[in-house]
């Protein structure tokens, strides 16, 4: 595979020899994808007591490994550090929530589950979606690290596991007679230091003739659409189906269709099985999306060269705006406290002095503080009371919802601000 000039040129300053090794082919890492400089963990938000002590922050550096092309962060934190006491709760998305309730009729109907059937969910959060199948009279289990999000799957009925899933944790539940019809990863395989780990826990889990989905953020999706926001230290991976299919190959396990779905910018829903079952043939649908892949260049390591340039562009545009608005008296406010806002926060190097406020339905989050930029988080109601001239959606990808939800904003002549994939008010 040739190294076009302009990606050598940005790689690493390390040398190879000190370079991290890829976390699916241990190939060393030497082409940075885009440097995001230091950030604090995107989800450790802060309570009032913490702001004056020291918070550590990381370089948030994401690499394309030159032999699979899978792009990933190097390690920093364990994943017992970030998701053992977790702040993200999936219940507080009613367009969440639908989509997991869609998901479940869909998987029912398809493949014909029963109260004789087993469903697992891999970080299976507060029980957000395993609570549709529970309706339905099939049996579940969830596997959730954060024991504080267990809790809430528990109070609700939904039997959790509060472990991290890999390869030990699968031959326990085996060796207890459990293997799952249907095994479901939503948002979670991002988030997993070990892929391989991962996969073989899923090839010993899953029954003969089960099925695993996995949803996750597609990289094709990240790069057209410049959504950098979406790299932070809890997202160790960030995938194409191209880099998927032999990884899943080298596991037996066979990718035979694919879902584009909407959800987070822009995702794929991916349908696994064993090797071996062979009434479950590929479709069209999954050589429709290596196509479209293939088209847009992520085969060759040059496709990913111009990304820093774009990601560069909207931090000078998003500034340009705020700085603007300040200069014109104007009031900033922000909508949301998602781990993505985060990232694009402390990137652009904004804090109180250009926004002076975000809000977040979650209650989890509401009276603390962003990590990194200490912005206060608010109820949603104090929008309605300080009435600001703009309100910036972080979680841009539930515009639509967050819109209708503050409708009011407008009665006041207030506007919204989106900034990905480019600052645009509305």
């Amino acid at each position: 595979m040739s190294q076009p000039d302009t990606l050598a040129a940005a790689a690493s300053a390390e040398s190879s020899a000190h370079a991290p090794g890829c976390r699916a082919c241990s190939a060393p890492l030497s082409y940075v994808f885009v440097d995001l400089g230091m950030s604090p963990l995107a989800n450790s938000y802060l309570k009032p007591e913490q702001l004056n002590r020291m918070e550590p922050f990381y370089p948030l550096r994401a690499y394309v490994c030159g032999t699979c092309l899978l792009v990933q962060l190097e390690d920093f934190e364990t994943p017992e550090r970030i998701f053992t006491d977790y702040a993200y709760f999936s219940s507080y998305s009613s367009a969440w929530l639908a989509h997991a309730k869609r998901y479940v009729e869909g998987a029912i109907a398809r493949f014909g589950l029963t109260g004789a059937s087993s469903v697992v969910e891999i970080a299976s959060n507060d029980g957000y979606l395993l609570q549709y199948f529970v309706e339905r009279g099939i049996p579940v289990r969830g596997i959730e690290p954060a024991v504080n999000v267990a809790e809430v799957a528990i109070a609700k009925g939904i039997p959790t596991i509060s472990r991290f899933f890999g390869e030990p944790l699968a031959i326990e539940l085996k060796a207890s007679g459990q293997r799952a019809d249907l095994i479901i990863g939503n948002n979670v395989f991002a988030h997993v230091p070990d892929p391989n780990d991962f996969l073989r826990g899923l090839k010993i889990l899953l029954a003969p003739d089960g099925v695993i989905t996995l949803e996750f953020p597609h990289l094709l999706r990240l790069i057209d659409e410049s959504q950098f926001d979406t790299i932070y230290h809890e997202h160790f991976s960030y995938y194409s189906l191209l880099t998927l299919v032999p990884l899943f190959r080298a596991h037996r396990l066979t990718i035979f269709d694919v879902d584009e779905l909407p959800t987070h910018g822009g995702s794929l829903r991916i349908y696994a099985r064993h090797d071996e079952d062979a009434a479950k043939p590929t479709t069209d649908r999954v050589r429709a999306v290596l196509t479209d892949e293939e088209g847009a260049g992520l085969r060759t390591l040059e496709a990913y060269s111009r990304f820093g340039e774009k990601v560069q562009a909207i931090k000078r545009s998003l500034l340009q705006f705020l700085i603007a608005a300040k200069r014109d008296g104007k009031t900033v406010v922000g909508y949301g406290a998602p781990a993505k806002g985060n990232t694009l926060l402390n990137y652009c190097g904004v804090g109180t002095d250009l926004i002076a406020f975000t809000v977040d339905a979650s209650p989890h989050k509401q009276g603390h503080f962003l990590p990194g930029t200490h912005i206060p988080i608010h109820h949603p109601d104090r929008i309605l009371e300080t009435k600001p001239d703009y309100v910036l959606i972080l979680p841009w990808n539930l515009k639509d919802e967050i819109m209708e939800r503050m409708a009011k904003v407008t009665s006041w002549g207030g506007q919204f601000v989106i900034p990905i994939p480019d600052v645009t008010v509305c």
